[in-house]
Parts: C-alpha cells; structure tokens; sequence
C-alpha cells in the first residue's frame, strides 16, 4: 500500500459503526457518501457497484445498514483501492475492489450486470478553479472523466429495472439530465440545502434503467437548523443526524 502509517487517520462514520482509514493528506471523506449511501433503496440479495469508490466510504455505509449485499467498488487510483479493500476487511463487510478506469473497465466487470449502481463523481470541472496540490485529492474532486462517461458506464452495468444513485454539486443538474439518454427514465432529484432559505448546494439523482415514470422533483432535505452557523456545536436537523449518526435511510421521495 502506497500510504505510510503516519499519513493514514482513522475516522468514525455512523456514529461510530464504521470505522474508516483515509489519507491524512489527499481526498478525504465527508458526509456527501453517507447521504449517497443512505438513498438507495437496496435490498439483501441484490449487487451494488460503486464507480470511484475511493476508500470505500458510500459502499461500505450501505453494507453496513443493509446486510447480505453483493458490493463491488472500482477505484482508478490504486492506494485508494488498496485502502478500501483493507477497510472493508476491518469492518467484517464483503467488498470485492478493482483498480481501474471506469472507461476501461476489466472484462469481468463487462460481462456483469448490477441492480443498483452508485457513485459520487468529482464536483469540479477543470475548466476553470485552482488545482488541488495533492495528487490524490485533485483526481478525486478535479473531473477529468466527464460526467457523461460515469452516467454511460453507470447504465452499461445495470440490469434492467436497476437503478443508479448519484451525489453531485446542484449547478451540474442540467449537465446530468443532458447526459442521460432513453435507456434511463423514471429520473428522481433529491436537493439537499444547508438551511431553510438557502439554495440546494447538492443533490441526489436517481434513475431506473427502462423506467418510464414522469420526472420528479423532490421537496428538499434541510440539513442544519437556524438562519446561520453559531459556536462550534452541531447543528444537524434530527433526522440529518439520524442518516449521518445512526445510518437511518433517507428516503428520496
């Protein structure tokens, strides 16, 4: 593995039932996959792949919260992938890991097909910002695949009736829904605002491979209580704190 002890911390997710190792320096996770994890409506039985799995975060949230899941992550960066299969080992989650471009993916992953697909691809076009200087964590936030290549190899891998989840900045909507062509239908958006008032800063897209549901617009999810943040203390709404601490689910609609 690529990291040194010393550039590893150890962090609790879910209050605590999952615990993560992650670069000191480089892409570090947050909540935005715990929220992607907690939208997807999966049952025991059914197979998750995650594009851009990073250390694991989304992935192994969902293993955590629903049992007897078949989990399979890709992750282009190989200490990253490296690290996530070692955290779904410490956290007793089955995570079958493969280091490689979503574009190119192994012929394994060709040939199968996944009931839901997931991911949380990078939030910044490269077309314009400042380049982060660690390596890792550019290629994680810095697009370099464009997000209609993740929203193409995402349906690829679906079975029919599957569904794919993903977290994404709220300005790249209309770059979303333009990628999308009729092999996805049924297209749900989930807005996710820091407080009441305030424009979504991220949402969660859902769509169903061969679905023909009307498009809906779901009413946000309010993540902080008050008009602003005061102090150092949380102020996660009840039921953001239940997703985040407690891995409740979130439902999209």
């Amino acid at each position: 593995m690529g990291f040194t002890r010393e550039a590893i911390t150890t962090d609790k997710f879910l209050g605590g039932q999952l615990v993560l190792m992650q670069p000191r320096q480089g892409y570090r996770a947050g909540v935005d996959p715990v929220f992607l994890a907690a939208s997807v409506n999966a049952h025991p039985g059914e197979s998750v792949l995650e594009l851009g799995c990073g250390v694991g975060a989304a992935i192994l949230s969902l293993g955590k919260r629903v049992e007897g899941l078949r989990l399979v992550g890709v992750e282009i960066q190989k200490d990253y992938a490296d690290l996530a299969r070692l955290n779904a080992f410490e956290n007793d989650i089955e995570l079958e890991v493969h280091t490689a471009d979503l574009r190119e993916l192994p012929a394994e992953l060709r040939e199968d097909s996944f009931d839901h697909v997931i991911m949380n691809p990078p939030y910044h076009l490269r077309l314009s910002g400042t380049p982060a200087q660690d390596a890792g964590r550019e290629m994680a936030i810095g697009e370099d695949a464009p997000l209609a290549d993740w929203i193409d190899a995402a349906t690829r891998r679906l079975k029919p009736r599957g569904h794919m989840t993903m977290i994404q900045k709220a300005d790249r909507l209309p770059e979303i829904l333009e990628a999308m062509d009729e092999r996805l239908g049924s297209i749900l958006v989930k807005p996710l605002c820091p407080r009441e008032g305030r424009s979504a800063s991220l949402i969660l897209v859902q769509a169903r491979k061969g679905g023909r549901g009307a498009f809906r617009l779901a009413a946000p999810l309010i993540l902080h209580d008050g008009a602003e943040h005061v102090g150092d203390a949380e102020s996660y709404r009840q039921e953001v704190s239940a997703i985040l601490r407690d891995g409740v689910a979130l439902p999209l609609w």
